[in-house]
């Protein structure tokens, strides 16, 4: 099944008042790929000044607490960030699963509150080079995607999956296309053995490197349903040569 590409922009830890003209430069040059599904997660104290600046532009956070309240200090709620205009959470990315210690019952915890909510959700799995090394990266994979997805699919938002090779992120390297291939080919069929039909339609992106010199040969991988991008995703320039492969891969 051919899924609509999904294209979202992961800002990390960048992205103050001065950038939003770059938010209104993609937001604007998006409007030329109708045909692709393009988003920007940016932190949370610029999302409010980034929905008001481009409001018919999807806006998501990096992250969510699985709490609708409470004493949870310096963390945002899923409620927070519907109200200030997300439409969309990133969870699970493996510099939190690392440098957070977030575990998968934490992640899927995320996932689900976040879903519940309304939000739609990029959940991120991946494996660190070691475990690519030693041949255990498929293995691996798919028990760290059984242990943080959500029990059963959800009506009120939609979930996608962003396989990122720990290794591939931010380092320049990327998988081959057979090993992409490979693993989204696994987790498609893992995804139907959990959700029978609706597996089918889960959006699985990639992520790990992604910039406009190899966009086009990773669209063009069966399951490659669209790419969660790091620093590409920072200046219209480098980030919509991306979004146009993805229109021309269909």
């Amino acid at each position: 099944m051919r899924l609509r590409k999904l294209v979202a922009g992961n800002w990390k830890m960048h992205g103050i008042s001065s950038d939003l003209a770059e938010i209104e430069q993609i937001a604007s040059a998006a409007r030329g790929y109708p045909q692709v599904d393009v988003a920007l997660c940016v932190p949370a104290v610029l999302i409010e000044r980034a929905v008001r600046a481009v409001p018919e532009f999807p806006i998501g956070g990096q992250d969510v607490h699985h709490a609708e309240r409470g004493a949870h200090t310096g963390c945002t709620s899923a409620g927070m960030l519907l109200d200030a205009g997300a439409v969309l959470t990133i969870v699970g990315h493996s510099e939190r699963r690392d440098s957070q210690r977030e575990s998968n019952a934490e992640v899927q915890a995320k996932a689900h509150a976040a879903l519940q909510c309304g939000l739609n959700v990029i959940l991120c799995i991946g494996e660190s080079l070691a475990v690519r090394e030693r041949g255990d990266a498929v293995e691996t994979v798919l028990a760290q995607l059984d242990a943080s997805i959500p029990q059963a699919p959800t009506e009120e938002a939609e979930l996608a999956i962003a396989y990122e090779p720990i290794w591939a992120i931010g380092s320049g390297k990327t998988p081959t296309t057979d090993e992409i291939a490979e693993m989204h080919g696994a987790i498609r069929e893992r995804l139907k053995q959990r959700y029978g039909g609706e597996g089918e339609r889960v959006r699985i992106l990639y992520g790990g490197s992604v910039k406009p010199s190899n966009a086009g040969e990773i669209f063009a991988v069966a399951d490659v349903d669209g790419a969660l991008v790091g620093g590409a995703s920072l200046k219209a320039a480098d980030f919509m040569p991306i979004v146009e492969a993805a229109a021309n891969a269909g």
